[in-house]
């Protein structure tokens, strides 16, 4: 991926119903969005030209915006069509695209109830999450200090920007010990989910994941549980404790950025990448790139 800074990149966004070029798609520093959390976000992947499940995305976002209490001011259809025509304008068919919505800069407070929405979508290249060389032989990953919070206490079903700050911070200590991700708990000290991807487990030729019910259902999450079903795993959503780790012998993680990833160690526990994770990568890839699969 590019070494240049993001705000300094060349193409296009979509920025209020508009393509703006790149470099202008600027935002004033008190936007409420920056200060207050009020945003919302998706992360998509296009192979091929087309983005994989862009509608249930599309819903996704607005969803996630009336769980924080604004609406975003446009359909579903127009948004996937303001996708499209983002990779289209940057001339890409395989992207990473990032659609985003926030509360403007009417007014400074916690209380914004009439600040303008904005919606802006970008699109780059970003062939994979993490190091392929490494990602074949499973990447290691720490255990986080921080938990996913209480659903009592935040709105755990929207992909809220002010959800990932406890992220952002444990992934970075885990990088600073030589890890590439963390593994974080729940509210209650089950396994939950990494900083950026939901997290799967095989054992006696069973798939096990925990309930995401107070952390993020992730679309690719969703998406590998039918591809196991159909495959004719079982497939167990469980709460599973941090204690059940050293019984597992396979791990992954998925998310649109990471994929289907194999995992080799969390923290003292170690795994093997094996037949299963590697049919649900391939079947996974088949999945979102069913042209090349099919030429293939």
């Amino acid at each position: 991926m590019s070494a240049t800074p993001f705000d300094q990149r060349d193409g296009w966004i979509w920025y209020d119903g508009q393509i703006v070029p790149w470099k202008e798609a600027k935002i004033h520093i008190l936007s409420h969005g920056l200060h207050y959390g009020s945003s919302v976000f998706e992360g998509e992947r296009a192979y091929g030209g087309e983005i994989f499940k862009s509608t249930e995305h599309s819903e996704r976002l607005k969803k996630s915006a009336e769980i924080l209490d604004f609406e975003i001011p446009y359909t579903v259809a127009e948004i996937d069509a303001a996708k499209r025509l983002v990779i289209e304008k940057n001339g890409q068919t395989d992207a990473y695209l990032r659609p985003v919505a926030w509360r403007g800069s009417e007014m400074m407070g916690v209380a914004a109830q009439h600040n303008k929405i904005h919606l802006a979508i970008a699109s780059w290249e970003w062939p994979s999450y993490f190091d392929p060389a490494q990602k074949m032989k499973g990447i290691r990953i720490d255990m986080a200090d921080y938990r996913r919070p209480d659903p009592a206490t935040a709105p755990s079903t929207a992909k809220a920007a002010g959800l990932y700050m406890i992220c952002t911070i444990s992934k970075h200590r885990a990088e600073r010990r030589g890890y590439a991700d963390a593994l974080m708990l729940d509210w209650q000290g089950r396994v939950a989910e990494c900083t950026g991807a939901n997290v799967f487990f095989v054992r006696d030729g069973a798939v096990h994941t925990p309930i995401a019910d107070c952390f993020l259902d992730g679309i690719t999450r969703r998406t590998v549980i039918d591809l196991a079903k159909r495959r004719g795993f079982e497939v167990q959503e469980r709460r599973i404790m941090p204690e059940e780790l050293s019984s597992f012998s396979e791990c992954f993680i998925t998310g649109t950025a990471a994929e289907v990833t194999p995992v080799s160690e969390i923290g003292s526990y170690t795994f093997k990448p094996g037949n299963m994770t590697k049919t649900l990568m391939d079947d996974y890839t088949a999945e979102v790139q069913p042209k090349k699969a099919k030429a293939a």
